[in-house]
Formats: C-alpha cells, sequence, structure tokens
C-alpha cells in the first residue's frame, strides 16, 4: 500500500472512531502531496458536512467530482450540503447524478424526496420514497418521510399508516413521531397530536422542537400559559433558535405584555436579522403600544427584506394612519390590494383613511365590499364605521336595518361599532353603556400595576392636569378656554397635557398661554405620559377627549392619577372603571339614569358646558348675501350633516310643508350630502329649492352674526346640538329641541333650562312639530320669545363663565374630599 493511502486509510479510521480533527489533519498532508486526490477532497467535504459547514461542503466535495466525476456517493454528499445551503434544485440534480451511476441507490432516491418537498413537489417526492422502499423495505426513515410526502398531499390515512409502520421499525425515530403529531393536528384530531408531542417529550424531554410544536398547538387552542411554558423550555433548549424566540414572543403578544413581547421579536431579529415576520409582527407590537413611529420603522425593516409582504404593507398603513399621515397610509392599503383585492384588513384601513381624509363616499363604498365578500366577518366596530361615513354623506339606504343590527349587536356583547358612532344613532343609556364598556373592556383593561396607588397627595395647591388632543380650533377649546384662563391660581395649578403637537391657530395659542404649564406629549407613548403624571403629582386628570378623535384611553387605565375624571368631549359614559367621575347636571343625567354610567356622577349647579360668549361685533348680514328669502320664515340647523337622521328630516319636511315658503338653512356639506338631502326632500315631495346650505365664512364672529338671519333653530335628534346650540343662543336665535333619553340627547334642554326658556324643550316628535308651527305661524309669540331669551341670556348663569368656573372648582374640590360613611 502507498504512503498515501496508508494515510487516507488512517484518516478513514479516525473518522470512524470520532477523532474528526485528526482526520481532517490527515487528509490536507494528502493534499498536500496529491492537490488532485478525490478520496481525500471527499472526505474533508464530507467533515465540513458533519460540521454544518455546508459552503465549505459544496467547494470540497465539488473538486473531488471534478477529478473523479463518477462518484455516485460524492453525488449523494454534495446534494446533501446543497440541501443545507437551501439549494434543492441543485441537490434533485445531484441525485439524479448519483442515480444514473448507480441506479439501485435507495439513499440517493431518499435524499431526493426530500428535496422535492422543499422545492414543494409533494407528488414526485412520494414516487421517489416509494422506490426508494422498493428496494429498502425496511428502512424507517423512508417510511418517515414517505408520510410527510402524504401529509402535503392531505392523504392522511396514509401518511399516519407510513409514520406507525416507520416508529414500528424505530420507535425512537424523533422524526417520524414529530411528523405523527404534525399530522394528527393537520387532520384536526388535537388531543391526539398532544397525546403523541407528549410522548414524544416522556421519551426526548431534552428535545426542543419537540417542545416547541407542543408550544405551537397550544397556542392555536388558545391556552396561551401552558404554551408560554412549553416556549420556554423550548428556548432553553435551543437559545439560539431564531423561530423559538419569535413564536414565543406571538404568546406573549396575544397575552398582551407587549413590552415582553417586543424583547422577545428584538431576541429573535438578534438571531436572524433576515426574519422579516420578526420585524413585521415588532411593528405591531409597537402600534399597540402606541409607539407609531419606531413601529412604521419597522415596518419597513419587514418590507425592505420583503417588498410585498402584505401584513407588513398593512401594518405601515396603521402607522402611518396613527401618525396622522393618511394619504400615505391610504398609499400602503392600495398597495395590499394591487396584491389582494379582497384583503380585508386593508379594505378596512383604506376606509377608515378615507373617513379621516373627509372622503366618506369612497369609505363607504369599502365598507360595504367588505361587508359582501364577508358578510358574517366584518372586522371589529367596521359596522358601525360603514354607518358612519353614510350618515356622513346623508346616505340614508337600509338605515333602519342597519342600525337595528348595530344595536342588537351591542346588546349580544358583539363588537360592531365605536361609541362616538353609536351615540348619533342610540337613544338608549342602557345600550350606550353597554357599547362603551364592550370598546373599553376590549381594548384597554386596568392596568394591572397602576401608576399610582396610596393615599391622595395633598398639596398646598390642587394639581389639575387636562389631557387633550383638541387644544386647537375645536369646539371643546372654544368652549373651555376662558375657565381655563380664570381658574384661582391660589387654589389650583393648572397643567396642560397636549396629544397632539402645539397648534400656531389664534384660539391653540390662548389656549397655551392659559395654562400654568403646557406639554406637548404627542411623540410620547402612553405609558410615557403616564410617567410624567405620575412624576407631577398630579390630583386630578381630566379627560376631554372620551371616545374621540385623538383620545389616549391608555394614559387613564395606567391610573395616571388618584381622581380621573370624564368631562366635556364626550357626552356619555366612558364604560371603563378607572374614570372616577363624570361631570354633568340633573338634565344631561337624572337621577334615573345614573345606573348606566360607570363613572359616579358629579353634577354642576347649572348647565355642564361651560362657554365663553365672544363679543358680538357685527350685526346680521342680509339675507341675500346667504341666499335666503327676504320674507320667508327661515328654519335653520347647523348641526354636523351625521347627526340628521331620516325621521328628523321627515319631520322638518312637514314643517317646509305646512309653512308656506320656509326654507331650511342647513350648514356647508359636501356634494353628496347636497344631493342626497334634495333627493329625500323631492321623495317626501318638497322642493329641493328649499333647502338653502351656507357657505363657509372666515371668522367665527362672521358666523355667529348669521345666526340672526334664522327665525327658528331645530335640533337633531337622537344626538343634539352642543356648541351649536351655544352658539345659536347667545348670538339671540331660540333653539327647539325635542328631549332624548342620553346625555348627548339631552343637552340642549340643560341650555334651555339654565337659560330660563323650558317652553322650547318638547316631550315628543308630536309636541316638536306642534311647537314649531305655533312659532312659525305666530310672529308675536316668536318676537315675546327672542325678547326673553336676550334677557336671559344677559343675565342669566348659562352664559357667565365666572359663576361657572366657581362651580367647576367647587366640583373638583368635592372630589378630593374623603369618602362619607
Amino acid at each position: 500500500m502507498s504512503l498515501l493511502s496508508n494515510k487516507y486509510e488512517r484518516a478513514l479510521a479516525s473518522l470512524r472512531n470520532g477523532r474528526v480533527g485528526e482526520a481532517d489533519a490527515l487528509c490536507r498532508e494528502i493534499l498536500l502531496a496529491e492537490g488532485r486526490h478525490a478520496e481525500a477532497l471527499h472526505l474533508l467535504g464530507f467533515i465540513a458536512l458533519q460540521r454544518a459547514q455546508p459552503d465549505q461542503a459544496v467547494g470540497w466535495i465539488g473538486r473531488s467530482l471534478a477529478v473523479n466525476p463518477l462518484q455516485p456517493v460524492a453525488c449523494l454528499n454534495l446534494a446533501n450540503a446543497l440541501l443545507q445551503q437551501g439549494d434543492a434544485a441543485r441537490a434533485v440534480t445531484m441525485c439524479d447524478r448519483a442515480l444514473m451511476l448507480r441506479p439501485d441507490y435507495a439513499e440517493a432516491l431518499g435524499n431526493r424526496g426530500t428535496a422535492l418537498l422543499r422545492l414543494g413537489k409533494a407528488a414526485e417526492a412520494l414516487e421517489s420514497y416509494d422506490s426508494a422502499l422498493r428496494m429498502k423495505p425496511a428502512s424507517a426513515q423512508f417510511h418517515s418521510n414517505r408520510g410527510t410526502a402524504l401529509r402535503e398531499l392531505s392523504r392522511f390515512g396514509e401518511a399516519l399508516t407510513s409514520y406507525e409502520c416507520a416508529l414500528r421499525l424505530a420507535p425512537d425515530l424523533l422524526e417520524a413521531r414529530l411528523g405523527r403529531a404534525a399530522l394528527l393536528r393537520d387532520a384536526g384530531r388535537i388531543p391526539e397530536a398532544l397525546r403523541a408531542l407528549d410522548e414524544t417529550i416522556e421519551r426526548f424531554p431534552g428535545v426542543a422542537l419537540a417542545h416547541h410544536e407542543r408550544a405551537n398547538l397550544l397556542f392555536q387552542q388558545e391556552r396561551r400559559d401552558e404554551a408560554l411554558r412549553d416556549y420556554d423550555i423550548a428556548s432553553r433548549l435551543a437559545p439560539r433558535d431564531a423561530d423559538i424566540a419569535f413564536n414565543r414572543a406571538g404568546v406573549l403578544y396575544s397575552l398582551g405584555q407587549l413590552e415582553a413581547a417586543l424583547g422577545g421579536y428584538d431576541q429573535a431579529i438578534a438571531l436572524n436579522p433576515m426574519l422579516a415576520k420578526a420585524h413585521c409582527y415588532r411593528g405591531s407590537a409597537l402600534l399597540r403600544l402606541r409607539r407609531h413611529a419606531e413601529a412604521l420603522e419597522s415596518y419597513q425593516c419587514a418590507l425592505r427584506l420583503q417588498p410585498t409582504y402584505p401584513a407588513a404593507l398593512c401594518g405601515a398603513s396603521d402607522a402611518l394612519r396613527e401618525l396622522g399621515r393618511f394619504v400615505e397610509a391610504l398609499a400602503a392599503a392600495d398597495q395590499v390590494l394591487d396584491l389582494d383585492h379582497g384583503n380585508a384588513h386593508a379594505l378596512h384601513n383604506r376606509a377608515r383613511c378615507l373617513i379621516a381624509l373627509r372622503r366618506p363616499e369612497e369609505a363607504a363604498e369599502c365598507f360595504e365590499q367588505l361587508r359582501r365578500q364577508a358578510p358574517d366577518r366584518m372586522p371589529e366596530y367596521a359596522l358601525g364605521l360603514m354607518l358612519h361615513a353614510r350618515l356622513s354623506c346623508c346616505d340614508w339606504r337600509d338605515y333602519e336595518e342597519l342600525a337595528a343590527e348595530v344595536i342588537a349587536g351591542v346588546r349580544n356583547g358583539s363588537r360592531l361599532t365605536l361609541p362616538s358612532v353609536f351615540a348619533v344613532i342610540s337613544d338608549s343609556a342602557a345600550d350606550q353603556q353597554r357599547c362603551a364598556q364592550l370598546f373599553a373592556d376590549n381594548n384597554w383593561a386596568p392596568a394591572a400595576q397602576p401608576a399610582w396607588t396610596g393615599p391622595p397627595y395633598r398639596h398646598a395647591r390642587i394639581r389639575l392636569a387636562y389631557v387633550s388632543a383638541d387644544f386647537r380650533e375645536h369646539p371643546v377649546s372654544q368652549l373651555l378656554v376662558r375657565v381655563l384662563e380664570t381658574h384661582d391660581r391660589e387654589k389650583f395649578e393648572v397643567v396642560g397635557i397636549s396629544l397632539r403637537p402645539e397648534h400656531d391657530s389664534p384660539l391653540g395659542q390662548r389656549v397655551k398661554r392659559a395654562f400654568d404649564r403646557f406639554i406637548d406629549v404627542s411623540g410620547r407613548s402612553d405609558r410615557e405620559i403616564v410617567a410624567l403624571l405620575r412624576e407631577l403629582e398630579i390630583d386630578i386628570a381630566v379627560d376631554l377627549n372620551g371616545y374621540t378623535d385623538g383620545f389616549r384611553a391608555p394614559v387613564f387605565a395606567g391610573r395616571a392619577a388618584p381622581i380621573q375624571v370624564n368631562f366635556l368631549g364626550y357626552p356619555g359614559t366612558l364604560g371603563a372603571t378607572y374614570y372616577d367621575y363624570i361631570l354633568a347636571d340633573e338634565m344631561v343625567i337624572p337621577r334615573d339614569q345614573r345606573p348606566f354610567y360607570t363613572e359616579r356622577v358629579v353634577c354642576l349647579p347649572d348647565c355642564y358646558q361651560p362657554n365663553d360668549p365672544l363679543p358680538l361685533t357685527r350685526s346680521p348680514p342680509q339675507r341675500s348675501e346667504h341666499g335666503l328669502p327676504e320674507d320667508a320664515f327661515v328654519f335653520c340647523c347647523f348641526n354636523g350633516p351625521h347627526k340628521i337622521l331620516p325621521d328628523t328630516f321627515g319631520i322638518w319636511m312637514q314643517l317646509l310643508e305646512r309653512v308656506p315658503g320656509s326654507v331650511l338653512w342647513l350648514s356647508h356639506a359636501r356634494e353628496s350630502c347636497v344631493s342626497n338631502l334634495r333627493r329625500e326632500a323631492e321623495r317626501r315631495h318638497v322642493s329641493p329649492d328649499r333647502l338653502v346650505f351656507a357657505r363657509r365664512v372666515p371668522q367665527l364672529s362672521d358666523h355667529l352674526a348669521r345666526y340672526g338671519l334664522a327665525d327658528l333653530f331645530l335640533d337633531t335628534l337622537p344626538f343634539n346640538a352642543h356648541t351649536t346650540a351655544c352658539d345659536a343662543l347667545w348670538s339671540g336665535l331660540p333653539v327647539l329641541t325635542c328631549m332624548g333619553s342620553t346625555f348627548a340627547g339631552r343637552v340642549a334642554a340643560s341650555l334651555l333650562t339654565t337659560l330660563g326658556l323650558p317652553e322650547l324643550i318638547c316631550q315628543d316628535r308630536a309636541g316638536y312639530v306642534a311647537r314649531a308651527l305655533e312659532l312659525a305661524t305666530n310672529p308675536d309669540s316668536l318676537r315675546a320669545l327672542r325678547s326673553r331669551l336676550a334677557r336671559h341670556r344677559a343675565t342669566g348663569p348659562l352664559f357667565d363663565p365666572e359663576r361657572y368656573r366657581r362651580n367647576l372648582e367647587a366640583a373638583y374640590e368635592t372630589m378630593l374630599l374623603p369618602p362619607s360613611g
């Protein structure tokens, strides 16, 4: 035997005895003497393969086959190395080459089947496994692989037979055990699948994959706590496995442990930076934490790795929408829909962007498409939003049926609508409470570890924080600004927590100056805002948003202050236990309605709604300037179009029919509203020309002045005029309302009661029509009413901001008193 042959035999013996380093060294010595030694090159490739170094294996074995292409074993090992590299197509080619050299090579047929499975060619893989088994019918591995091919083909019965045959031949074949469990799972035989995994874990307690698969199955069964325990075991056994880290983060995410989930996704990304799904779901965790800018960055990372990843595009659209970048959010949703026309998430997000962009007609179309394609699987709150989009353009198609469906859904505990939408169609305080509770419970549970616990702070001055997204040109700021400016600074320290960036408008700057401290928290997370309020030791935190645009309920769910108050922004209960009080009056929340408010009710002695009565600097313009007839009775309603429901509009049309020549003056509206309302008027036998639509005016003073052109303001139901009613009354225009059963439907009655004009409050629709007709046809009665309104406006409590401020401060002081009894 030659010296080189002797060294090669020693290398083989060393490898058989587990002395891999020695075998490697001997092969390298051979190659120093003979660089084209095919056997040594092959053996070095085989050693690299065992060391999971596929790139090196491909290099060594490729050189060996270049020297001697007639090596079937080398062809097979090169196929294995290519499979490790993920190149299944070339692996099939090398297996075919091995079989050309050795047609009875069962292992080559088996590995060919494995490569074909990786390529998604299960039927061809099955043929290869069947051929291999004809040569080696006692190969447990071939039976197991055959079972996997059959499972991919959904031939579950035959697959189970193959796995069980493999396990009879080799009871410890882990691959067969895991394959059998996966088959039982795919066949829907969940208890059996779990038993199979339990048996596997009992036999192989240190195998991470078994715990991982069991955790995945438990997670699918929503047994999340048990799943987490198995993920923890799998993670300890395989700390470098990115998929385990990713799936463990997923169960934490589903449990609402968002910070922990975020850490898990970070771990998965550290282990595999190319794992697009980890970047995507990291974005989802950040989105739920309201860290929208960071969420967008994560989604963009996922999209750099996988540009057409629908979940990441949808997530980016969500983040952009939350950041107020609605045009970009819409474009991202459209990208998804280009890939998948019926993607429900993208359609839903597109519709919400269109609502924000004030394109309700298109939004309604998106919602309608969602409803057509999956009537029983509409996204949460989508049905209510569809109804809102339609109402925003006075599209009343199927209104009665849709409203009844939404109301029935709320009563049944379904999440069909946002509370803010429901308040427009519901005249039941009990139903509104149910809707708000569903919304709060589904989204913002009270913090497990509240930021504030213990006794009140007892500061020398009460630290009062107003939290709002509306410190800008907005009705809330318009109503409250005088109170903010005049708060008693000897008793109160007043802080503004702005959920949106500082607003440069005159009112925005006036509101900012009214606070002792104004803090823009728009770029901070909910947790950071909670920590800020705790650090400031705020005594009373007042939520001026409720469930209106820009709200941040998690700040209050975190218990940022000892006393948390729902006030002014949202006319109804928020349905959450972490709001201690709601500020109201005896009219908007009468005593018999208090059980339908989750908060404790604190009633102010006059109207709950503040006012900043601006000087009426302009005399009324001419009617002709606004397209109004000079000698006709002008009914007026400047409420938003979404508050005008078919019943109310029908009453208004009755009034126009019965008051000859009269017109109805409505607020500025989009073209779809105008055309829909004109069509509805014609359908009720009223000339469309008798509807006059106000144009936009540049200043609030111009708006207030033109109220003088109207004769009577007609209120809406079940959602009244609020700020609009105050504007009308301050301008001297009588407001006729019909008493509702909810907070939102009793605001105008509260204003009129405080003003001393109860005769303008009707108890039902028939009384509403009768009173409107009386005032429209009896000029003396209307003049007397206007005269009383002018006197009471000047002397009564409704437009007395100083009196209101004292009442409000007394309410705050009462909230801080120790509970009685």
